[in-house]
């Protein structure tokens, strides 16, 4: 695999490579295809859950394509199968039944490896036992950051391919969002820091976290600290309602130490703005791998405060601090948020140089797949 390279794609090989990827609609996969789109790549649109006859137009849960009835009535309208992520709900037996399917189609099997510790699990053990089907069955792999690679190495002997996360906020929003803040000092000449808490997954240990950074930004003048939550953790009526968490924030709400904001999901549009709003953005995870949302502040020009768990710091320039299932590291996260309050905003990422990532990623991937199908 690291003979791989990007060439930009072969002009004397005109054929169109077709990929049931799984999924297909999601913006990361979306953005491995180049930023003028082309035929030479045509992924397969994402059956819909409920009528494996349609296509889905965005709901692509439970993915239909990991049945490996579907591979085998399929088969004849893809030469590359490749996974991405979407595998959670299967068992390692119903995944070792989708790699024989595919074998005995003759298909080739691309996965590429975003994590290699499950954010929704508690134990890694069901995780790992899906790498133990997956990564082994591969023909070929690819992960994000050379870290995650030496670790593919160490414990399964194998190769995976370095290709970095593209962007993931769309160009004109980039745009709007970097036009006015580049060179423009925030009106309020204050410093935000941002914790979201989501809807709790199994990485997140926030309190401990929220209790550090709220000490810290007592501490620097113009500080504030807004934490966000979804109404299912954060109200008493929510499926999902961690008690200590939300008396906590909204006794320190009524104290004047943190902001609280408690919301539903937000829509692509509002999480660009709110991420926009911040000067830094702090990931509050104890394990992990990569984050999509790292690479939302990057695109927007929003620091970052990431722990040393994982492979974040090898996806761009963060600010670290010591958290991981053994517990945090508070002097270490006191000292990062003001190390961001006393540092320049990192400019965003130049729009002309995410289009040539793109570029980059999408032709290795049209390598890749030709090395495969020959």
């Amino acid at each position: 695999m690291s003979g791989i390279r990007a060439r930009g794609g072969d002009e004397g090989d005109s054929r169109t490579i077709r990929v049931a990827s799984v999924p297909s609609s999601h913006v990361y996969v979306k953005h491995l295809s180049p930023p003028i789109p082309d035929d030479r790549v045509v992924r397969l649109p994402d059956p819909d859950p409920d009528d494996h006859r349609r296509s889905a137009v965005s709901r692509w849960w439970p993915p239909v394509m990991l049945d490996p009835e579907w591979v085998r009535e399929h088969a004849a309208e893809f030469d590359i199968f490749h996974l991405q992520f979407g595998f959670d709900a299967r068992t390692p037996e119903e995944l070792a039944e989708l790699v024989a399917a595919l074998r005995e189609a003759g298909r080739p099997f691309v996965y590429t490896v975003h994590d290699l510790r499950n954010p929704h699990h508690l134990a890694r053990d069901a995780h790992d036992a899906q790498l133990d089907v997956l990564i082994p069955a591969a023909d070929a792999l690819i992960t994000l950051t050379p870290g995650a690679a030496a670790e593919i190495e160490r414990r399964w002997g194998r190769t995976a391919l370095v290709l970095p996360h593209p962007h993931v906020v769309d160009v004109d929003t980039m745009a709007a969002v970097q036009a006015r803040r580049v060179g423009s000092p925030r009106a309020d000449s204050g410093f935000r820091v941002g914790v979201h808490v989501k809807s709790l997954r199994a990485s997140m240990d926030p309190l401990p976290v929220i209790r550090a950074v709220a000490a810290a930004v007592a501490e620097i003048p113009g500080g504030v600290l807004q934490v966000d939550g979804h109404t299912d953790v954060l109200t008493p009526s929510g499926a999902r309602h961690d008690e200590a968490l939300s008396t906590y924030l909204q006794e320190a709400s009524g104290r004047g130490e943190l902001e609280l904001r408690i919301h539903d999901f937000f829509t692509d549009a509002e999480l660009w703005e709110y991420l926009a709003s911040l000067d830094v953005s702090v990931l509050p995870y104890r394990f992990g791998t990569h984050s999509g949302w790292l690479e939302a502040c990057r695109d927007l020009g929003t620091a970052v405060i990431a722990p040393d768990c994982g492979y974040y710091s090898e996806q761009g320039p963060v600010i670290g601090y010591h958290n991981d299932e053994d517990g945090l590291d508070i002097a270490s996260l006191h000292t990062a948020v003001h190390v961001a309050a006393r540092t320049a905003a990192p400019p965003p990422e130049p729009i002309p140089a995410r289009r040539r990532q793109r570029e980059m990623i999408s032709a290795a991937h049209l390598d890749l797949y030709r090395s495969l199908i020959g």
